[in-house]
């Protein structure tokens, strides 16, 4: 998933999500930090959200089943994965992929697993701490095989 996709994804929920929550279009945007008339215009199509209104909708929203659906339980991850670009950049305790996630492959005490909706990579250590996401599969592998050979 790229931050393209990632946009126009949530700018198609904005009005679902709002509608969700029960917030009035002038609350909607008071708390994401727009005028009314760029919400009404995102609501109805017309424009996208811009990356930074996204990453605000998903961090304050990410418990709804609107931006589950979209990411999974971990919305905030898979932001993170795109802005970032694929680094391991923090380590992060993981509850060890139970749900969203799929197993790729283990490799020296490590785990690589793919989301089933954003599609993204990440690989945990035998503690589920999350070392490394990206959102590329080969990428991904190779940092799997230096883990793993460390």
């Amino acid at each position: 998933m790229t931050r393209d996709e990632i946009i126009i994804r949530v700018s198609e929920k904005v009005r679902m999500l709002r509608a969700e929550v029960g917030y009035t279009q002038d609350k909607m945007a008071d708390i994401i930090g727009l005028s009314k008339k760029t919400l009404v215009q995102i609501e109805k199509g017309r424009v996208y959200a811009g990356w930074s209104t996204v990453v605000t909708i998903c961090a304050l929203f990410r418990e709804t089943e609107t931006i589950q659906y979209l990411f999974g339980n971990e919305p905030l991850e898979v932001l993170e994965t795109v802005a970032h670009e694929g680094s391991d950049y923090r380590k992060e305790k993981t509850l060890g992929g139970k749900v969203w996630w799929r197993e790729v492959e283990r490799a020296g005490g490590f785990v690589m697993q793919q989301n089933i909706l954003s599609q993204h990579f990440r690989i945990l250590d035998e503690d589920d701490f999350r070392i490394f996401s990206s959102l590329e599969e080969k990428e991904t592998k190779d940092r799997l095989k230096e883990l793993s050979t460390e």
